[in-house]
């Protein structure tokens, strides 16, 4: 196996880990609905649930970014790649262009945003007062993770005219 096969490898491994990391985030949110419902019967109050049930919202949102967008589940005009036959190549290869550049703004500012929340020692204006760099790490990590996988089926497709995106064909 070449260099360049396994470094592949490692990629897809790394968007499945953010695949991976999001679910995990989901099922965090579902033990937090629990124990707040359960605080709720009992008479307790669990101030910061909503709060943390959002931020676990958004770190599984953009950790999944990667992982969905090589399993083909964003959307995706297929009928206009499809209809362009020979032409198709050099809309994907814009398309992709375009999403890495999008993709690599978003990643720099959520970076940049995350960075001078810690800096500043931002804290959320809810009653949990959690320092905000903590839940925009997992929106940071997702975007340079998108960034990353836009970039790299870009010169995947490029190098071996093929990029690393696995459509899920629905069947009739």
């Amino acid at each position: 196996m070449s260099l360049y096969q396994r470094f592949c490898k490692f990629l897809d491994a790394l968007y499945l880990g953010g695949g991976v990391l999001a679910s995990l985030f989901l099922i965090a949110i579902l033990v937090l609905i629990v124990i707040q419902m359960l605080a709720r019967w009992t008479g307790q109050v669990f101030s910061g649930a909503p709060d943390y049930a959002g931020y676990c919202m958004a770190a599984a949102s953009f950790l999944a970014f990667a992982h969905a967008l090589n399993r083909g589940a964003h959307i995706r005009v297929s009928i206009v790649l499809n209809a362009l036959g020979s032409k198709r190549y050099w809309l994907e290869v814009w398309c992709f262009a375009l999403g890495a550049a999008a993709a690599t703004y978003l990643a720099w500012y959520a970076v940049k945003a995350t960075s001078w929340s810690h800096k500043f020692h931002d804290i959320s204006q809810g009653q949990d007062a959690t320092p905000l760099w903590i839940p925009q790490l997992g929106m940071s990590i997702g975007a340079v993770l998108l960034a990353i996988c836009f970039w790299d089926n870009l010169l995947r497709l490029i190098i071996t005219k093929k990029h690393a995106m696995q459509a899920e064909l629905v069947q009739h």
